[in-house]
């Protein structure tokens, strides 16, 4: 260790390391640099879901290789004679079909052909009059840029020549495609942008320093672009393809860890430079100091993120994996780069307020250190109201919803959206993505009978066929992903359940695979928070050396988690005006906070070991509150401001996260660190660290 530590501070090695780094940047953003981002996020069900098998199914069936999009029209009043001959067109006799209605503007776009012409069936009139219908037929296309293309074509083409008084809406299932993916396209470069923006204008402040706050930004900045491309590359080689929401997560994680890394090693740092004159000699002893605290928080967030490979969905896998190597990057970055790049520049860099040798630590007269003074002399009555703080916080989250349908996922609606709702309104709202039964032939009509049978069912009818098995597509009466629609579903498939046990009878479709993922959710919660937990538990016995010390601190950090969910809810109802919890977030919003959360009392519980063997239990906490109070605090407003960030990104379950684990990291970092914990080693002395025996009280 000493060898490495010469190394990365040597006068002639301290360059070489940063040309090391450099090497492998360049190699990165270049060679490695290749796109392969996914357009559009995707829950990637696991193939024993009744949702996945009935896909499967579906392509055993003729003609099942395309898509739709959908036109509205719409009126506030019924369709006027000159609005419905524009809609319909006239009938014809020869074809006896309605001829140069509204749907013949969308022909070059369809694959179906009637009489071998291409055909778009006509306008369909809701029974109020107000609003009308055409089902696009097109053939299936993975490529976006298709998918963009003829979407766009047809907004401009439904308009035109279109009478006064109507409005037009395309949507179905291309548009919601379109939609989704274009929301995404540039959003992750405005994140990027506004999160560089936050950490430089937060260093700038913390550091006073015209100089030294570039440094951190530079060395966190190349991280997290390598960060990305690596993990890209990583996740490729396992057969996962990250979509633009995964990567706008990753650079708030590198930003965030990687930034809050470089305020712990350079605050030691800087302490360290007003005892030795070799600044040098003055890195090596602050790396000795905050090494082990950063290598054990990054290592405490690494393994959480990785246990997300144990989840069912493969979207949770995805991010698992691409977040654990960015963190693993911005350690290395943090550790390794960042000391060298340091001391290649002389101590003028902490310009105005440059540490002297023999002046006096300003920590030991600090805000934080008459904080612990404070709390030192009333601990009971302290942590007693800390934890009454808490618990007042986390009943705001009492009758918390979750799910939200598929209207109800962006905070900004994008068309395709608005037109689901205006069709909903005159049409069964699940119009526009109809369920879909896989049923053994000889069953269907009993099938049929079943569905018409169950409660929320509008509209059943048969679709494809082959030899064995008949697609039988179900209307329901609920918007898509609703809470309505997906016991439909529940109820659906329970009803089927009376065929013979030997017979095909399986229910797909979007709610459907949405109620798959919402069951997948419960069993991946089930599993991983016990996981998390221990795995954040054993990782601080190692560091700490102690039992006592990391149950008191998960019981902090899971306290303040659930604190931050009833701060957030309160928030969604009442400010946002969010219906519900998205699905993924409260899992997610678990590991972030606890695997993150519990390193601000990493940082302060590390730095009061080393000073209890000096000073003992009580002593050593009060100087290590002085010492990190000012610098954790930085680091978790650092953390919280660009986690926040987060509602850049145009979705819900992105802005509830953020927000989440911003209001969460606050709790840590100005309550949990500041207050509870100090006020628990105060009232334990050195029982604080059983079974260790040898500090004193």
């Amino acid at each position: 260790m000493n060898g490495l530590l010469k190394f990365l501070t040597g006068k002639k090695t301290a360059p070489v390391t940063m040309l090391i780094g450099l090497i492998f940047a360049v190699l990165a953003f270049g060679a490695l640099n290749t796109e392969s981002e996914a357009t559009t996020p995707t829950n990637g069900l696991p193939d024993s879901e009744e949702s996945v098998q009935v896909s499967k199914f579906q392509n055993e069936l003729p003609a099942n290789d395309g898509s739709a999009v959908f036109i509205v029209y719409a009126s506030d009043a019924k369709f006027s004679e000159a609005q419905l001959l524009w809609l319909q067109g006239e009938f014809d006799p020869v074809t006896q079909l309605p001829a140069g209605g509204a749907s013949e503007k969308f022909v070059e776009f369809t694959n179906l052909e009637v009489g071998g012409a291409k055909f778009v069936p006509p306008a369909v009139i809701s029974e109020d009059g107000t609003t009308a219908l055409i089902s696009v037929p097109l053939a299936q296309s993975d490529d976006f840029d298709v998918t963009i293309q003829r979407v766009d074509a047809m907004r401009e083409v439904a308009p035109q020549n279109m009478p006064a008084g109507i409005s037009v809406y395309v949507t179905g299932p291309e548009a919601f495609i379109k939609d989704i993916g274009s929301i995404f396209s540039g959003a992750n470069f405005s994140l990027l942008a506004v999160t560089a923006s936050v950490v430089a204008l937060l260093l700038l402040i913390t550091y006073r320093s015209p100089v030294l706050w570039l440094i951190p930004l530079l060395v966190v900045g190349v991280a997290d672009g390598m960060a990305g491309i690596l993990a890209r590359r990583v996740a490729e080689g396992l057969g996962f393809t990250p979509d633009a929401s995964v990567t706008g997560i990753l650079s708030v994680l590198v930003f965030g860890a990687g930034t809050n890394y470089a305020l712990l090693l350079i605050a030691r740092y800087r302490e360290e430079l007003l005892t030795y004159v070799d600044r040098r000699e003055a890195m090596r002893v602050a790396l000795r100091g905050a090494g082990p605290a950063i290598l054990a928080s990054g290592s405490t967030v690494a393994v959480a993120l990785a246990l997300l490979l144990l989840a069912e969905i493969e979207s949770r896998q995805v991010l698992g994996l691409v977040s654990a190597v960015g963190i693993v990057v911005a350690m290395i970055a943090g550790l390794l780069v960042l000391p060298a790049a340091l001391v290649i520049f002389p101590r003028g860099i902490f310009w105005p307020l440059i540490p002297k040798v023999g002046s006096k630590n300003p920590f030991e007269n600090s805000l934080w250190a008459r904080l612990g003074r404070g709390v030192s002399k009333r601990p009971v009555i302290v942590a007693s109201a800390g934890v009454a703080i808490l618990a007042v916080l986390a009943t705001g989250g009492l009758g918390i919803k979750t799910g939200l349908s598929a209207n109800e996922i962006f905070i900004e609606k994008p068309e395709a959206v608005v037109g689901q709702e205006v069709l909903a309104k005159s049409f069964a709202a699940g119009s526009a993505t109809p369920t879909q039964m896989i049923i053994s032939n000889p069953q269907v009509d009993q099938a049929i009978e079943i569905a018409q049978g169950v409660a929320g069912v509008d509209q059943v009818r048969t679709g494809a066929t082959n030899g064995s098995i008949t697609q039988v597509d179900v209307v329901l009466a609920a918007d898509p992903e609703s809470a309505e629609a997906l016991l439909i579903i529940r109820e659906l498939r329970s009803a089927l359940d009376i065929l013979p046990t030997e017979a095909i009878a399986l229910v797909g479709g979007q709610d459907a695979s949405t109620l798959d993922a919402e069951d997948a959710t419960a069993r991946d919660q089930a599993l991983l928070i016990p996981l998390i937990l221990i795995s954040v538990f054993l990782i601080l016995i190692l560091l700490l050396r102690s039992l006592l010390t990391p149950v008191l601190l998960l019981v902090a950090v899971v306290g303040s988690f659930f604190a931050a969910v009833g701060v957030s809810w309160f928030i969604f109802q009442n400010i946002f005006g969010f219906p519900a919890l998205d699905l993924t977030v409260f899992i997610l919003a678990f590991l972030f906070l606890v695997a993150l959360g519990v390193d601000y009392s990493i940082f302060l519980v590390t730095r009061a070991q080393e000073e209890a063997r000096k000073h003992g239990t009580r002593e050593g906490m009060r100087i290590a509150l002085g010492a990190t109070g000012g610098v954790i605090t930085s680091a978790g407003i650092l953390l919280a401001a660009v986690f926040a960030v987060l509602g850049v990104l145009p979705l819900i379950a992105l802005a509830q996260v953020g927000t989440i684990v911003c209001i969460g990291v606050l709790l840590d970092t100005l309550l949990v660190r500041t207050v509870i914990v100090p006020a628990m080693a105060f009232i334990l002395g050195k029982k604080f660290w059983w079974p260790r025996k040898e500090f004193a009280d």
